[in-house]
């Protein structure tokens, strides 16, 4: 556990000190107003003290007299990622004071993007939708990557200077202003992080600290070497950064399968015990999450509170690529390793993980994930749309216009109703239909290549060469992704009015179970379109759902318990086509 951060400015009584591990540099001068030689210390550390210098100075670091550069630990960048860095006071008069977070049993997550989430497009419009978010029954934010990027917009996964949030959202108090607002409505705050690239415009560290990286490349940019001392210490003062100073509740790794070099031991272990570490210092409830494609289920571990090493959850791209298959029969890319969708749905309720061994044929016939059965659902963050799934699409279409609706809300009541945790894309609740491209606003050689690679990707991957793909530098394709919550059509009203009514059932019968879920003990299969999946808790009771996935009436067995749902026709002794049918009651 780190005491005293090491990187960044540290404020004191009569100034401020400035460091910067440039090992690579003959020498290091600060930027201050005024020209400051810095002091070199061991272990290619340099430092300079400014007496009087306040909060709201701003500097540069000049590299061997050759380059100015920010500093890699900036805590805002209010001209962007290659102008002088801010210096910011962390107080802030919060006035959630009492907030501890929630358990993570109570997590119904709703993903957003900052930039396109309201028309403003900032934190500060954010929290005029705090109060809709809490009456549907969302309990957690998770935002896109904040930490600062080149240009005017961007998903966030090419951010170059991870402890600074990016300017055109505002500033770092509105920042804390919203997390504050979201406690006080009772909401958690996530935040998605990238440790396992830096982004291709705009990092320095390669011109005097090379050792952060490896010679490998992840397909977004230079790797990062963790078995480097400071490299590491680096990536957790950030997660503490955001986890401690802004108070977000939990955070979201993103890509950790991508870690080039993750060190021994892991990096993903330090990462873990610093944050349990520190919820045991505030008696706070911190939770991680993972994305990580090779599905690693002896990463996980949603019981132990504080976590020691372990996460709490990962993305299941499992349970959506079999949803997905079942809902558009899409079978390309990806999506040919669900060709058994019924199969691998079943068993992404059942077990969390569709593969946890198997051979994975988009990988070229390599085995894939870790047997996860003795995990219960709750390791398991269940989706039908994620940004990555919606915008990593030629055209950014949403399943709202790819699936049946029928189809596709019997998908959404299975997922808000089935022990593990949901989450919904920004637009999710009432059926948005607007796109959700990939953008970005990189500049010269740079941006062409990345216009000119999807176009590539998309061509080859959909065997399509005229395929029209909008234009990911292009202002306009900002504007295709920006949601309007508006006026709602009348089907979307009904959309939005199914989502509140499965999430109240969701809370008042299926969360008050979850603490006490049994592991190695669920069940689920699907049998000419009938889906019949059970999980079972410590109390005696079990959760039972039947569902019809077909377009034909089924026969299924009448269910009967102290609390029940159905969505579509109510309990015979045939299900009409696409409904569902949950109740909880004995073993």
């Amino acid at each position: 556990m780190i005491v005293t951060p090491q990187f960044g400015p540290l404020i004191g009584p009569d100034g401020i000190t400035f460091r910067l591990w440039a090992p690579a540099a003959k020498s290091v001068e600060l930027l201050a107003g005024e020209t400051h030689p810095m002091t070199r210390r061991g272990n290619g550390w340099f430092e300079a003290t400014v007496l009087g210098a306040k909060p709201g100075a701003r500097y540069l670091f000049r590299i061997d007299g050759e380059i100015d550069v920010p500093d890699p630990a900036s805590a805002f960048q209010p001209h962007d990622i290659s102008g002088p860095s801010e210096v910011i006071d962390a107080n802030f008069h919060w006035r959630a004071t009492g907030w501890k977070g929630r358990p993570w049993t109570e997590c119904v997550f709703m993903e957003l993007h900052v930039g396109t989430f309201t028309p403003a497009g900032t934190f500060r419009g954010v929290i005029g939708e705090l109060d809709r978010l809490a009456e549907l029954g969302i309990t957690a934010i998770e935002l896109m990557p904040l930490s600062d990027f080149p240009g005017r917009w961007n998903w966030g996964y090419d951010g170059v200077l991870p402890f600074a949030p990016d300017s055109v959202y505002g500033q770092p108090e509105d920042l804390k202003a919203l997390i504050d607002a979201a406690h006080q409505r009772g909401l958690m705050m996530f935040l998605d992080v990238v440790y396992n690239h830096f982004g291709p415009e705009g990092n320095y560290l390669g011109r005097y600290a090379p050792k952060f990286f490896v010679e490998a490349q992840t397909p977004w940019g230079s790797a990062i070497d963790y078995r480097v001392p400071e490299v590491r210490v680096f990536v957790v003062e950030n997660a503490l950064h955001w986890l401690d100073t802004y108070r977000f509740d939990g955070l979201r790794l993103d890509a950790v399968h991508a870690v080039a070099e993750p060190g021994v031991p892991s990096v993903l272990t330090d990462l873990s015990k610093a944050t349990g570490a520190l919820a045991k210092e505030t008696g706070r409830h911190i939770h991680l999450v993972l994305e990580n494609d090779n599905n690693v289920a002896s990463l996980l571990d949603p019981l132990s509170d504080p976590p020691d090493g372990k996460y709490r959850a990962q993305w299941n791209d499992d349970y959506h690529h079999a949803w997905h298959v079942l809902l558009t029969g899409e079978t390309t890319g990806y999506y040919k390793d669900y060709k058994n969708v019924e199969r691998h749905l079943a068993r992404s309720l059942a077990e969390g993980f569709a593969y946890q061994g198997e051979l994975s044929l988009h990988r070229k016939g390599t085995p894939r994930g870790e047997p996860s059965t003795a995990l219960p659902a709750t390791a398991f963050v269940n989706f039908l749309q994620n940004h990555d799934q919606i915008g990593n699409r030629p055209l950014g279409e949403r399943l709202s216009t790819l699936a049946k609706p029928e189809a596709l809300e019997t998908a959404l009541a299975i997922t808000l109703l089935s022990p593990g945790i949901p989450l919904l894309f920004m637009g999710d609740e009432w059926g948005a239909t607007q796109s959700f491209p990939f953008f970005c606003d990189f500049k010269g050689d740079l941006a062409e290549a990345v216009r000119q690679g999807r176009k590539r990707e998309f061509a080859e991957a959909h065997a399509d060469p005229n395929l029209e793909v909008p234009d990911p530098l292009a202002e306009q394709t900002v504007r295709l992704a920006a949601l309007h919550s508006g006026a709602l059509t009348e089907s979307q009203q009904q959309r939005l009015d199914l989502t509140r009514r499965l999430l109240a059932a969701r809370k008042s019968f299926v969360t008050p179970l979850l603490p006490a879920i049994e592991a190695g003990t669920s069940r689920a299969g699907i049998q000419d379109g009938m889906l019949s999946a059970h999980w079972f808790f410590q109390s005696g009771q079990s959760l039972k759902i039947f569902a019809n996935l077909s377009d034909r009436s089924v026969k299924g067995p009448l269910l009967a318990g102290a609390h029940e749902w159905f969505w579509g026709n109510a309990p015979a002794e045939t299900l009409e086509p696409w409904s569902v049918h949950a109740a909880i009651g004995e073993r």
